[in-house]
């Protein structure tokens, strides 16, 4: 007869259907599967995941899901098994039960046609997985542009217990003793390369250097924008946003991170708690203040609309005219991520904000913002993030424009654009899609001047579809080769947060639902003027009410599958370029509020 070992954990002997299944039921006993008989139910699950080993005692705790964005074609999450040993270490020490899950992984340079097309097929993955399996909070480790989003997305819609890690930027790269990093300087060298002030075996050269470690870019694009606004909606821990991936730093991170999700289901800290509209408020001054990506703003509108929620586009204009560029990173400023980590991180940049911040704000940590910031105490000297008295630059980095070009609204990267160009009145010239472009843009014969401006159409939400990048018009080459530098560009699509120029993007409506930019012509003239926040296109009222009737608007369609779910529901970008059905079923306001 076998013995009971000493030290063995007594055996549950709850009756399996004592609570299973019922409302505020936790742990394994949560989100039963339907087989007519909750104690059945209860009794078939444990007696499967006792197979992989676990004891009563074990499945007796709170459970907490992670999820686990792992995949070989994403680098930027090349860190993930360190991430997730962990955060199920900080699990297990604040006595949970650590239950990591896979989801969709999604990297902007390995997703065709645009990383931006599968964000929200990520984001329903992330929320059914979350409803589907028993947990009772869940840590998300993202970090690739469009995973923070959609994981954020996904658990405002689920409405469990949540907490953000973010996977971390790479470290910087030397090239010829200049520092490098993923991808402002990818950009730069790329054009470059186009100029042809480099050639092709330096060009290979640099491409070595340009990514020196696995995580996510090293300057204020997509994914950093991100780190941080998760960081300021409240939605990971304190300092999280800006450790390197390859760090002890963000390995005490996550599990800390760990830690803290045990705590944040014992409380029930849902996600709803968080995620109000002082969260969205601060995350938009924050955006400015950072000089952040412009995809940030697309990303907020659709975590927003999860929520019910609108981001007030003129509210946040006005909140940039009042609150300037503090931090000195590419490809606003100078440094990397690396060095506003070693700045203090986000303490550093709060503490400056501290004035313009909604501190009441609650944060994953039970504690408000105002209370996190006063926590972290008073700063040192550095020289990454500058002071109010002393910008990089005098209004947020985003600007948003009207217009007749765009009555939805357009925004502009002025922080990142030439300072000549903000005032600039041009003969315009179109493509009319991302094919046009790759077959004319680089032609000796290509009708442009310096003075013009570009408008790429129909690569907006629809048009393209997913709304890719490609707003980043390169300079035509033979202007580039003349030294060309910027040029004013214009389109219904987005650009990489690493990228910098005097870009107009997100026209809203596209023209591939009709909005003014299909009724562009080359030889147009357009009036950009950024300190009237003015789109205008100098063409008569009558002139384009001609063109409209002539051009009856045909909307993008798909036969089946994934294409014709996203074509039928797709939002535009001021709704977050959603799909309509994900949002919340009621609109409860605007943020700020």
């Amino acid at each position: 007869m076998t013995q009971t070992p000493k030290d063995t954990p007594p055996k549950d002997t709850t009756p399996a259907s004592t609570d299973a299944g019922q409302p505020g039921a936790g742990g394994l006993r949560k989100g039963l599967t339907n087989y007519g008989d909750l104690g059945f139910s209860l009794f078939l699950r444990k007696a499967f995941i006792k197979g992989s080993g676990y004891t009563d005692s074990a499945l007796d705790r709170p459970v907490i899901g992670i999820a686990d964005t792992g995949s070989a074609y994403n680098p930027c999450h090349g860190n993930m098994p360190q991430l997730l040993d962990a955060v199920k270490r900080g699990i297990m020490l604040a006595g949970g039960l650590p239950m990591p899950f896979p989801t969709i992984s999604v990297h902007e340079s390995f997703a065709a046609p645009t990383s931006m097309y599968l964000r929200n097929l990520m984001s329903m993955d992330t929320e059914e997985m979350i409803r589907a399996q028993p947990m009772d909070a869940v840590v998300l480790i993202g970090g690739c542009d469009k995973t923070v989003p959609a994981q954020l997305m996904g658990a405002a819609s689920a409405g469990v217990p949540a907490i953000q890690l973010v996977t971390g930027a790479m470290l910087t790269g030397s090239h010829r003793s200049e520092r490098v990093g993923a991808c402002t300087d990818c950009r730069r060298y790329w054009g470059k390369f186009r100029a042809g002030e480099i050639d092709a075996e330096e060009t290979a050269d640099v491409n070595n250097q340009l990514v020196a470690s696995v995580g996510t870019c090293s300057v204020m694009g997509t994914a950093s924008t991100m780190a941080c606004l998760a960081e300021a909606m409240g939605m990971s821990l304190p300092g999280s946003a800006t450790p390197p991936a390859v760090t002890a730093d963000r390995i005490r991170m996550a599990e800390l991170t760990g830690a803290r999700a045990v705590a944040m289901a014992k409380e029930r800290l849902t996600i709803d708690r968080i995620l109000t509209p002082a969260a969205f408020e601060n995350a938009m001054r924050v955006l400015l203040a950072i000089g952040g990506s412009t995809n940030g703003i697309v990303h907020l509108a659709a975590i927003a609309g999860r929520m019910g929620l609108d981001i007030d586009m003129q509210a946040l204009d006005r909140m940039g005219r009042e609150t300037p560029v503090l931090l000195d990173l590419k490809p606003s400023g100078q440094h990397y991520m690396e060095d506003f980590h070693k700045a203090g991180g986000m303490a550093t940049l709060l503490r400056e904000l501290k004035p313009l911040l909604r501190l009441d704000a609650l944060t994953v940590t039970g504690r408000t913002l105002g209370e996190e910031i006063e926590a972290a105490g008073p700063g040192f000297r550095q020289a990454v993030v500058r002071t109010i008295a002393d910008p990089i630059y005098p209004q947020g980095g985003i600007a948003v424009l009207g217009g007749n070009l765009a009555p939805g609204g357009a925004i502009i990267k002025q922080s990142a654009a030439d300072a000549k160009l903000m005032e600039h009145e041009g003969r315009v010239v179109v493509f009319e899609d991302s094919q046009d472009l790759v077959d004319r843009i680089d032609t000796d014969d290509l009708d442009v001047q310096a003075d013009d401006i570009l408008v790429l159409r129909n690569i907006g939400p629809k048009g393209a579809p997913g709304m890719p990048e490609a707003g980043y018009i390169p300079i035509p080459r033979k202007l580039a080769r003349a030294g060309v530098k910027d040029m004013v560009r214009i389109s219904d699509g987005r650009m990489s947060g690493t990228a910098f120029g005097t870009v107009v993007l997100h026209v809203t409506p596209e023209a591939a639902v009709g909005g003014p930019l299909a009724l562009v012509r080359t030889g147009d003239r357009i009036r950009l003027s950024v300190s009237r926040r003015e789109l205008s296109l100098l063409v008569p009222d009558e002139e384009l009410a001609r063109r409209r009737a002539a051009s009856p608007v045909v909307e993008p369609s798909a036969p089946r599958g994934y294409l014709k779910l996203f074509l039928q529901t797709v939002t535009q970008a001021d709704q977050g370029v959603d799909f309509d059905f994900l949002r919340a079923p009621e609109t409860r306001g605007k943020t700020p509020e």
